[in-house]
C-alpha cells in the first residue's frame, strides 16, 4: 500500500513545502496534505505525478515505514543557523542513511561500537583525554580521524547539502553511533566537525544537546583538545609565535589555521592581544573563509571496501539504489563523497558475511 510517511520524507529531502510540491506535481495542496496524513490513498496517476515531481522511484512510496529519528536526540553542529527546511532535509537524510546502513549490515559485519560513555564528565578537556587514553593514542596527532572513528564502530555518512548552515550532525540508534558530515567544507573543517560530533556522542549520549549552547561549547572544546592535546602542542610550539608559525603548526595537527590559533590562545601560548592580531592577519591571507593551503581530504575505508566488494560481485551503484528504492543522487549523496578512489591501507575491521 502507498506509505504516506514516505511521501513526507521525500518532500522534505527535496526541501519542498506542500504548496511547492503541489505546484510541481500539478495537484491541489489539499491533496498533498490528505495524502501525507494518510486520509486518502492515491491512484496510480497521482503517484506517477508525485514520483516525477520528487524524482523518487514509485517503489519508494510503497516501501515499509522509514526509520524514525528522535529529533531531540540529534546533535546539530551550528544548529541555531539552520532553517526548519534545512533541519528537516538533514533529518530525512539520516533516515535514508539508516536504511542504507541496515542493507549493508545484512551483507557485511561492520566494526562493533567501541566508545566510552562520558556523559558524567563535565570537563571537555578531561573527556578528550579519557577518550584518547582509551583508544591508546597518547599525545600524538591523529593521522586519520575518519579511519579511527570507523574502526571504533561509528557509522559515517556524507551530506549532499551544499550549504554552510548544515555542518554535521550525529545521534545514537540501537547502541550504534552515527555521524553525518558536510563534505562541501574544507578537509580541515570536516575533521574538526567529526571530532565535534565525537564529543557529542560520548558526552551527550543521554541528553538533548541541541537545546543548550553549553553542549555546543563542550563539543567544540572536546574537539579542540582531542585533535590538539595540550602537552603535544606545548612541546612542539616554538616561541615567539608568528602567523607563519601558526600556518606551519596547523599541518601537524591537521586543523584549520583559525582552530590552531584558538587552541594556542586557550593554552595561553598566545595572549588575547596576540590572538586577535594573528586572526586579523590570517583573515587577510584568506584563512577566515577557507584554507588556501590545505590538506588532503580523509576518505572512508569502510565504504570503499563495501563498494569494492559489491562491484566485484557485479553489483553496481544503480543496483544498490534499485534495491533500496532510492534515487541515485540520494545514494551518492550519502556515501560517494566519502568513498574516495585510493586503495585502503587496512581493512578497517570489515568482514563480509555473504
Amino acid at each position: 500500500m502507498f506509505n504516506p510517511r514516505r511521501l513526507g520524507l521525500a518532500r522534505k529531502r527535496r526541501r519542498l513545502t506542500a504548496t511547492a510540491l503541489a505546484d510541481l506535481a500539478g495537484l491541489a495542496v489539499d491533496t498533498i496534505s490528505r495524502l501525507e496524513s494518510g486520509a486518502n490513498s492515491p491512484d496510480q496517476e497521482t503517484v506517477t505525478k508525485l514520483a516525477d515531481a520528487l524524482k523518487f522511484p514509485k517503489a519508494f512510496f510503497y516501501d515499509v515505514d522509514p526509520e524514525d529519528i528522535d529529533t531531540g536526540a540529534v546533535s546539530f553542529r551550528s544548529f541555531s543557523k539552520m532553517s526548519a527546511k534545512e533541519r528537516d532535509a538533514a533529518i530525512s537524510a539520516g533516515s535514508l542513511g539508516l536504511q542504507l546502513c541496515a542493507w549493508v549490515e545484512e551483507r557485511f559485519a561492520l566494526p562493533t561500537p567501541n566508545l566510552l560513555d562520558l556523559s558524567y564528565e563535565t570537563d571537555a578537556e578531561s573527556a578528550a583525554h579519557s577518550m584518547r587514553q582509551y583508544w591508546g593514542l597518547g599525545e600524538r596527532p591523529v593521522g586519520n580521524l575518519m579511519g579511527l572513528l570507523e574502526a571504533s564502530g561509528v557509522r559515517i555518512f556524507s551530506l549532499s547539502e551544499n550549504t554552510a548552515s548544515v555542518n554535521a550532525f550525529s545521534f545514537w540508534r540501537d547502541e550504534r553511533p552515527y555521524v553525518f558530515l558536510n563534505n562541501f567544507k574544507t578537509a580541515e573543517s570536516s575533521i574538526f566537525d567529526a571530532a565535534h560530533e565525537l564529543g557529542h556522542l560520548v558526552m551527550h549520549k543521554h541528553g538533548d544537546p541541541k537545546e543548550t549552547r553549553s553542549a555546543e561549547r563542550e563539543a567544540n572544546s572536546f574537539a579542540s583538545a582531542f585533535l590538539m592535546p595540550g602537552r603535544d602542542v606545548r612541546a612542539n610550539t616554538p616561541r615567539p609565535i608568528s602567523v607563519d608559525k601558526v600556518l606551519r603548526l596547523k599541518g601537524r595537527w591537521r586543523v584549520s589555521a583559525m582552530a590552531m590559533a584558538y587552541r594556542l590562545n586557550k593554552l595561553k601560548l598566545l595572549s588575547d592581544w596576540q590572538y586577535k592580531s594573528v586572526c586579523i592577519e590570517l583573515g587577510k591571507r584568506g584563512y577566515r573563509s577557507g584554507e588556501p593551503i590545505g590538506i588532503a581530504r580523509e576518505t572512508s575505508a569502510i565504504w570503499r571496501k563495501v563498494l569494492t566488494q559489491l562491484w566485484s560481485e557485479k553489483t553496481t551503484k544503480n543496483d544498490i539504489a534499485a534495491n533500496l528504492h532510492l534515487p541515485l543522487d540520494e545514494l551518492e549523496g550519502l556515501i560517494w563523497n566519502l568513498a574516495g578512489v585510493a586503495p585502503a591501507p587496512t581493512d578497517g575491521g570489515l568482514r563480509s558475511v555473504t
